[in-house]
């Protein structure tokens, strides 16, 4: 018999073999063949929170990475995009408290009836008197329930990578997030555009290797969405030489802010220093914000102009204090000292 394979062009195609793969053969992590989406960072990080999550959401983890950012996310409104059995909408659920919401997507039906009848199980392990979670049928590429400027923050775990239109995921997320507020997420990325042997192969695709962008492609998409500076987090090495194809994939966590106004097109020397106050519960002695980033408490720091109005236009600003800018002196010498975020972690099996 032919080998089945997949076009890699917007339709029903592959959106039909996604639904029937997540909604019929995946029953558990554990059916995952690939190593690309069975990713431990968030069950190592929440275990607490975890504990009060049934199983059967729990078993259903299908991330590359962890999507909650180390502060405190009390009151925010929460986007996850391709939420699937709802685990980390669950636990950022607890992150934001009962005073703050979060909304679900997906398109597999199987997925959204374990995560919906576990609402009001889960909000009452959490010691709440509502539901604080939302679960919707829909496509990361438009969300069309979502009300625009309404989100602070959308987090999206090994999902965009599956999508055949990546541009119109990143400018719906734009469209949604409120000025201030930023995208958080993990996915796999490849450092070359994937060979046609792994593009054309639907589980390759649907356990999220044979659709996975060129890295330096995605970064430009979400440029091109309006996220002008756009920062990496982590990359970790996930599967090199797939197929017999000499590619490297990674999982990369990414973050990416909305302002009022557009942040500069390059990194821009404007003599401004950040200094981390020390009062982030979960990171008292070093702020990290990218892989390039980590601010020592008390400790100023040189900044691009960029970096300062990310620090001081949004959530963050509470954290830090961000001197006014001085005059040009030209390009800022950004670079990436990476970071380890999470040390004795590994997003894989």
């Amino acid at each position: 018999m032919e080998q089945e394979t997949v076009e890699q062009q917007p339709g029903q195609e592959i959106r039909g073999y996604l639904k029937k793969y997540y909604g019929r053969v995946l029953k558990q992590t554990a059916d995952l063949e690939q190593k690309a989406c069975c990713a431990n960072t968030t069950m190592a990080r929440f275990t607490d929170i975890l504990a009060l999550i049934p199983d059967e959401v729990r078993q259903r983890n299908y991330g590359c990475g962890c999507t909650v950012p180390s502060d405190d996310l009390t009151g925010l409104r929460v986007l996850d995009l391709g939420s699937g059995a709802g685990l980390d909408a669950f636990i950022l659920s607890k992150l934001v408290g009962d005073s703050g919401h979060v909304q679900g997507v997906d398109m597999t039906d199987e997925q959204l009836e374990v995560a919906r009848r576990n609402q009001a199980r889960v909000a009452k392990a959490f010691g709440y008197s509502q539901v604080n979670t939302e679960f919707l049928h829909g496509y990361i590429e438009t969300v069309e329930p979502v009300e625009s400027a309404s989100i602070d923050l959308v987090i999206s775990n090994c999902v965009i990578n599956l999508s055949p239109l990546k541009n119109k995921v990143f400018e719906t997320i734009y469209r949604v997030l409120k000025p201030g507020g930023e995208f958080y997420i993990s996915d796999i990325v490849a450092d070359r555009h994937v060979p046609e042997e792994i593009r054309r192969d639907p589980k390759m695709v649907a356990e999220c290797l044979g659709n996975a962008p060129y890295e330096h492609d995605l970064f430009d998409i979400m440029k091109d969405s309006g996220f002008a500076d756009p920062r990496l987090v982590s990359r970790t090495p996930i599967d090199q030489d797939v197929n017999g194809q000499p590619i490297r994939f990674y999982s990369s966590t990414i973050r990416g802010c909305k302002l009022k106004s557009p942040l500069d097109r390059r990194c821009e020397d404007f003599g401004q220093f950040a200094t981390y106050r020390g009062t982030c519960d979960l990171q008292p002695a070093r702020f990290v914000f990218d892989d390039h980033h980590g601010f020592e408490a008390h400790r100023p720091t040189a900044v691009c102009r960029n970096t300062a109005r990310m620090l001081s236009e949004t959530r963050l600003g509470r954290y830090f204090e961000v001197t006014e800018p001085v005059r040009h002196f030209g390009i800022f010498p950004c670079g990436p000292e990476p970071v380890s975020t999470d040390p004795g972690s590994s997003p894989c099996c």
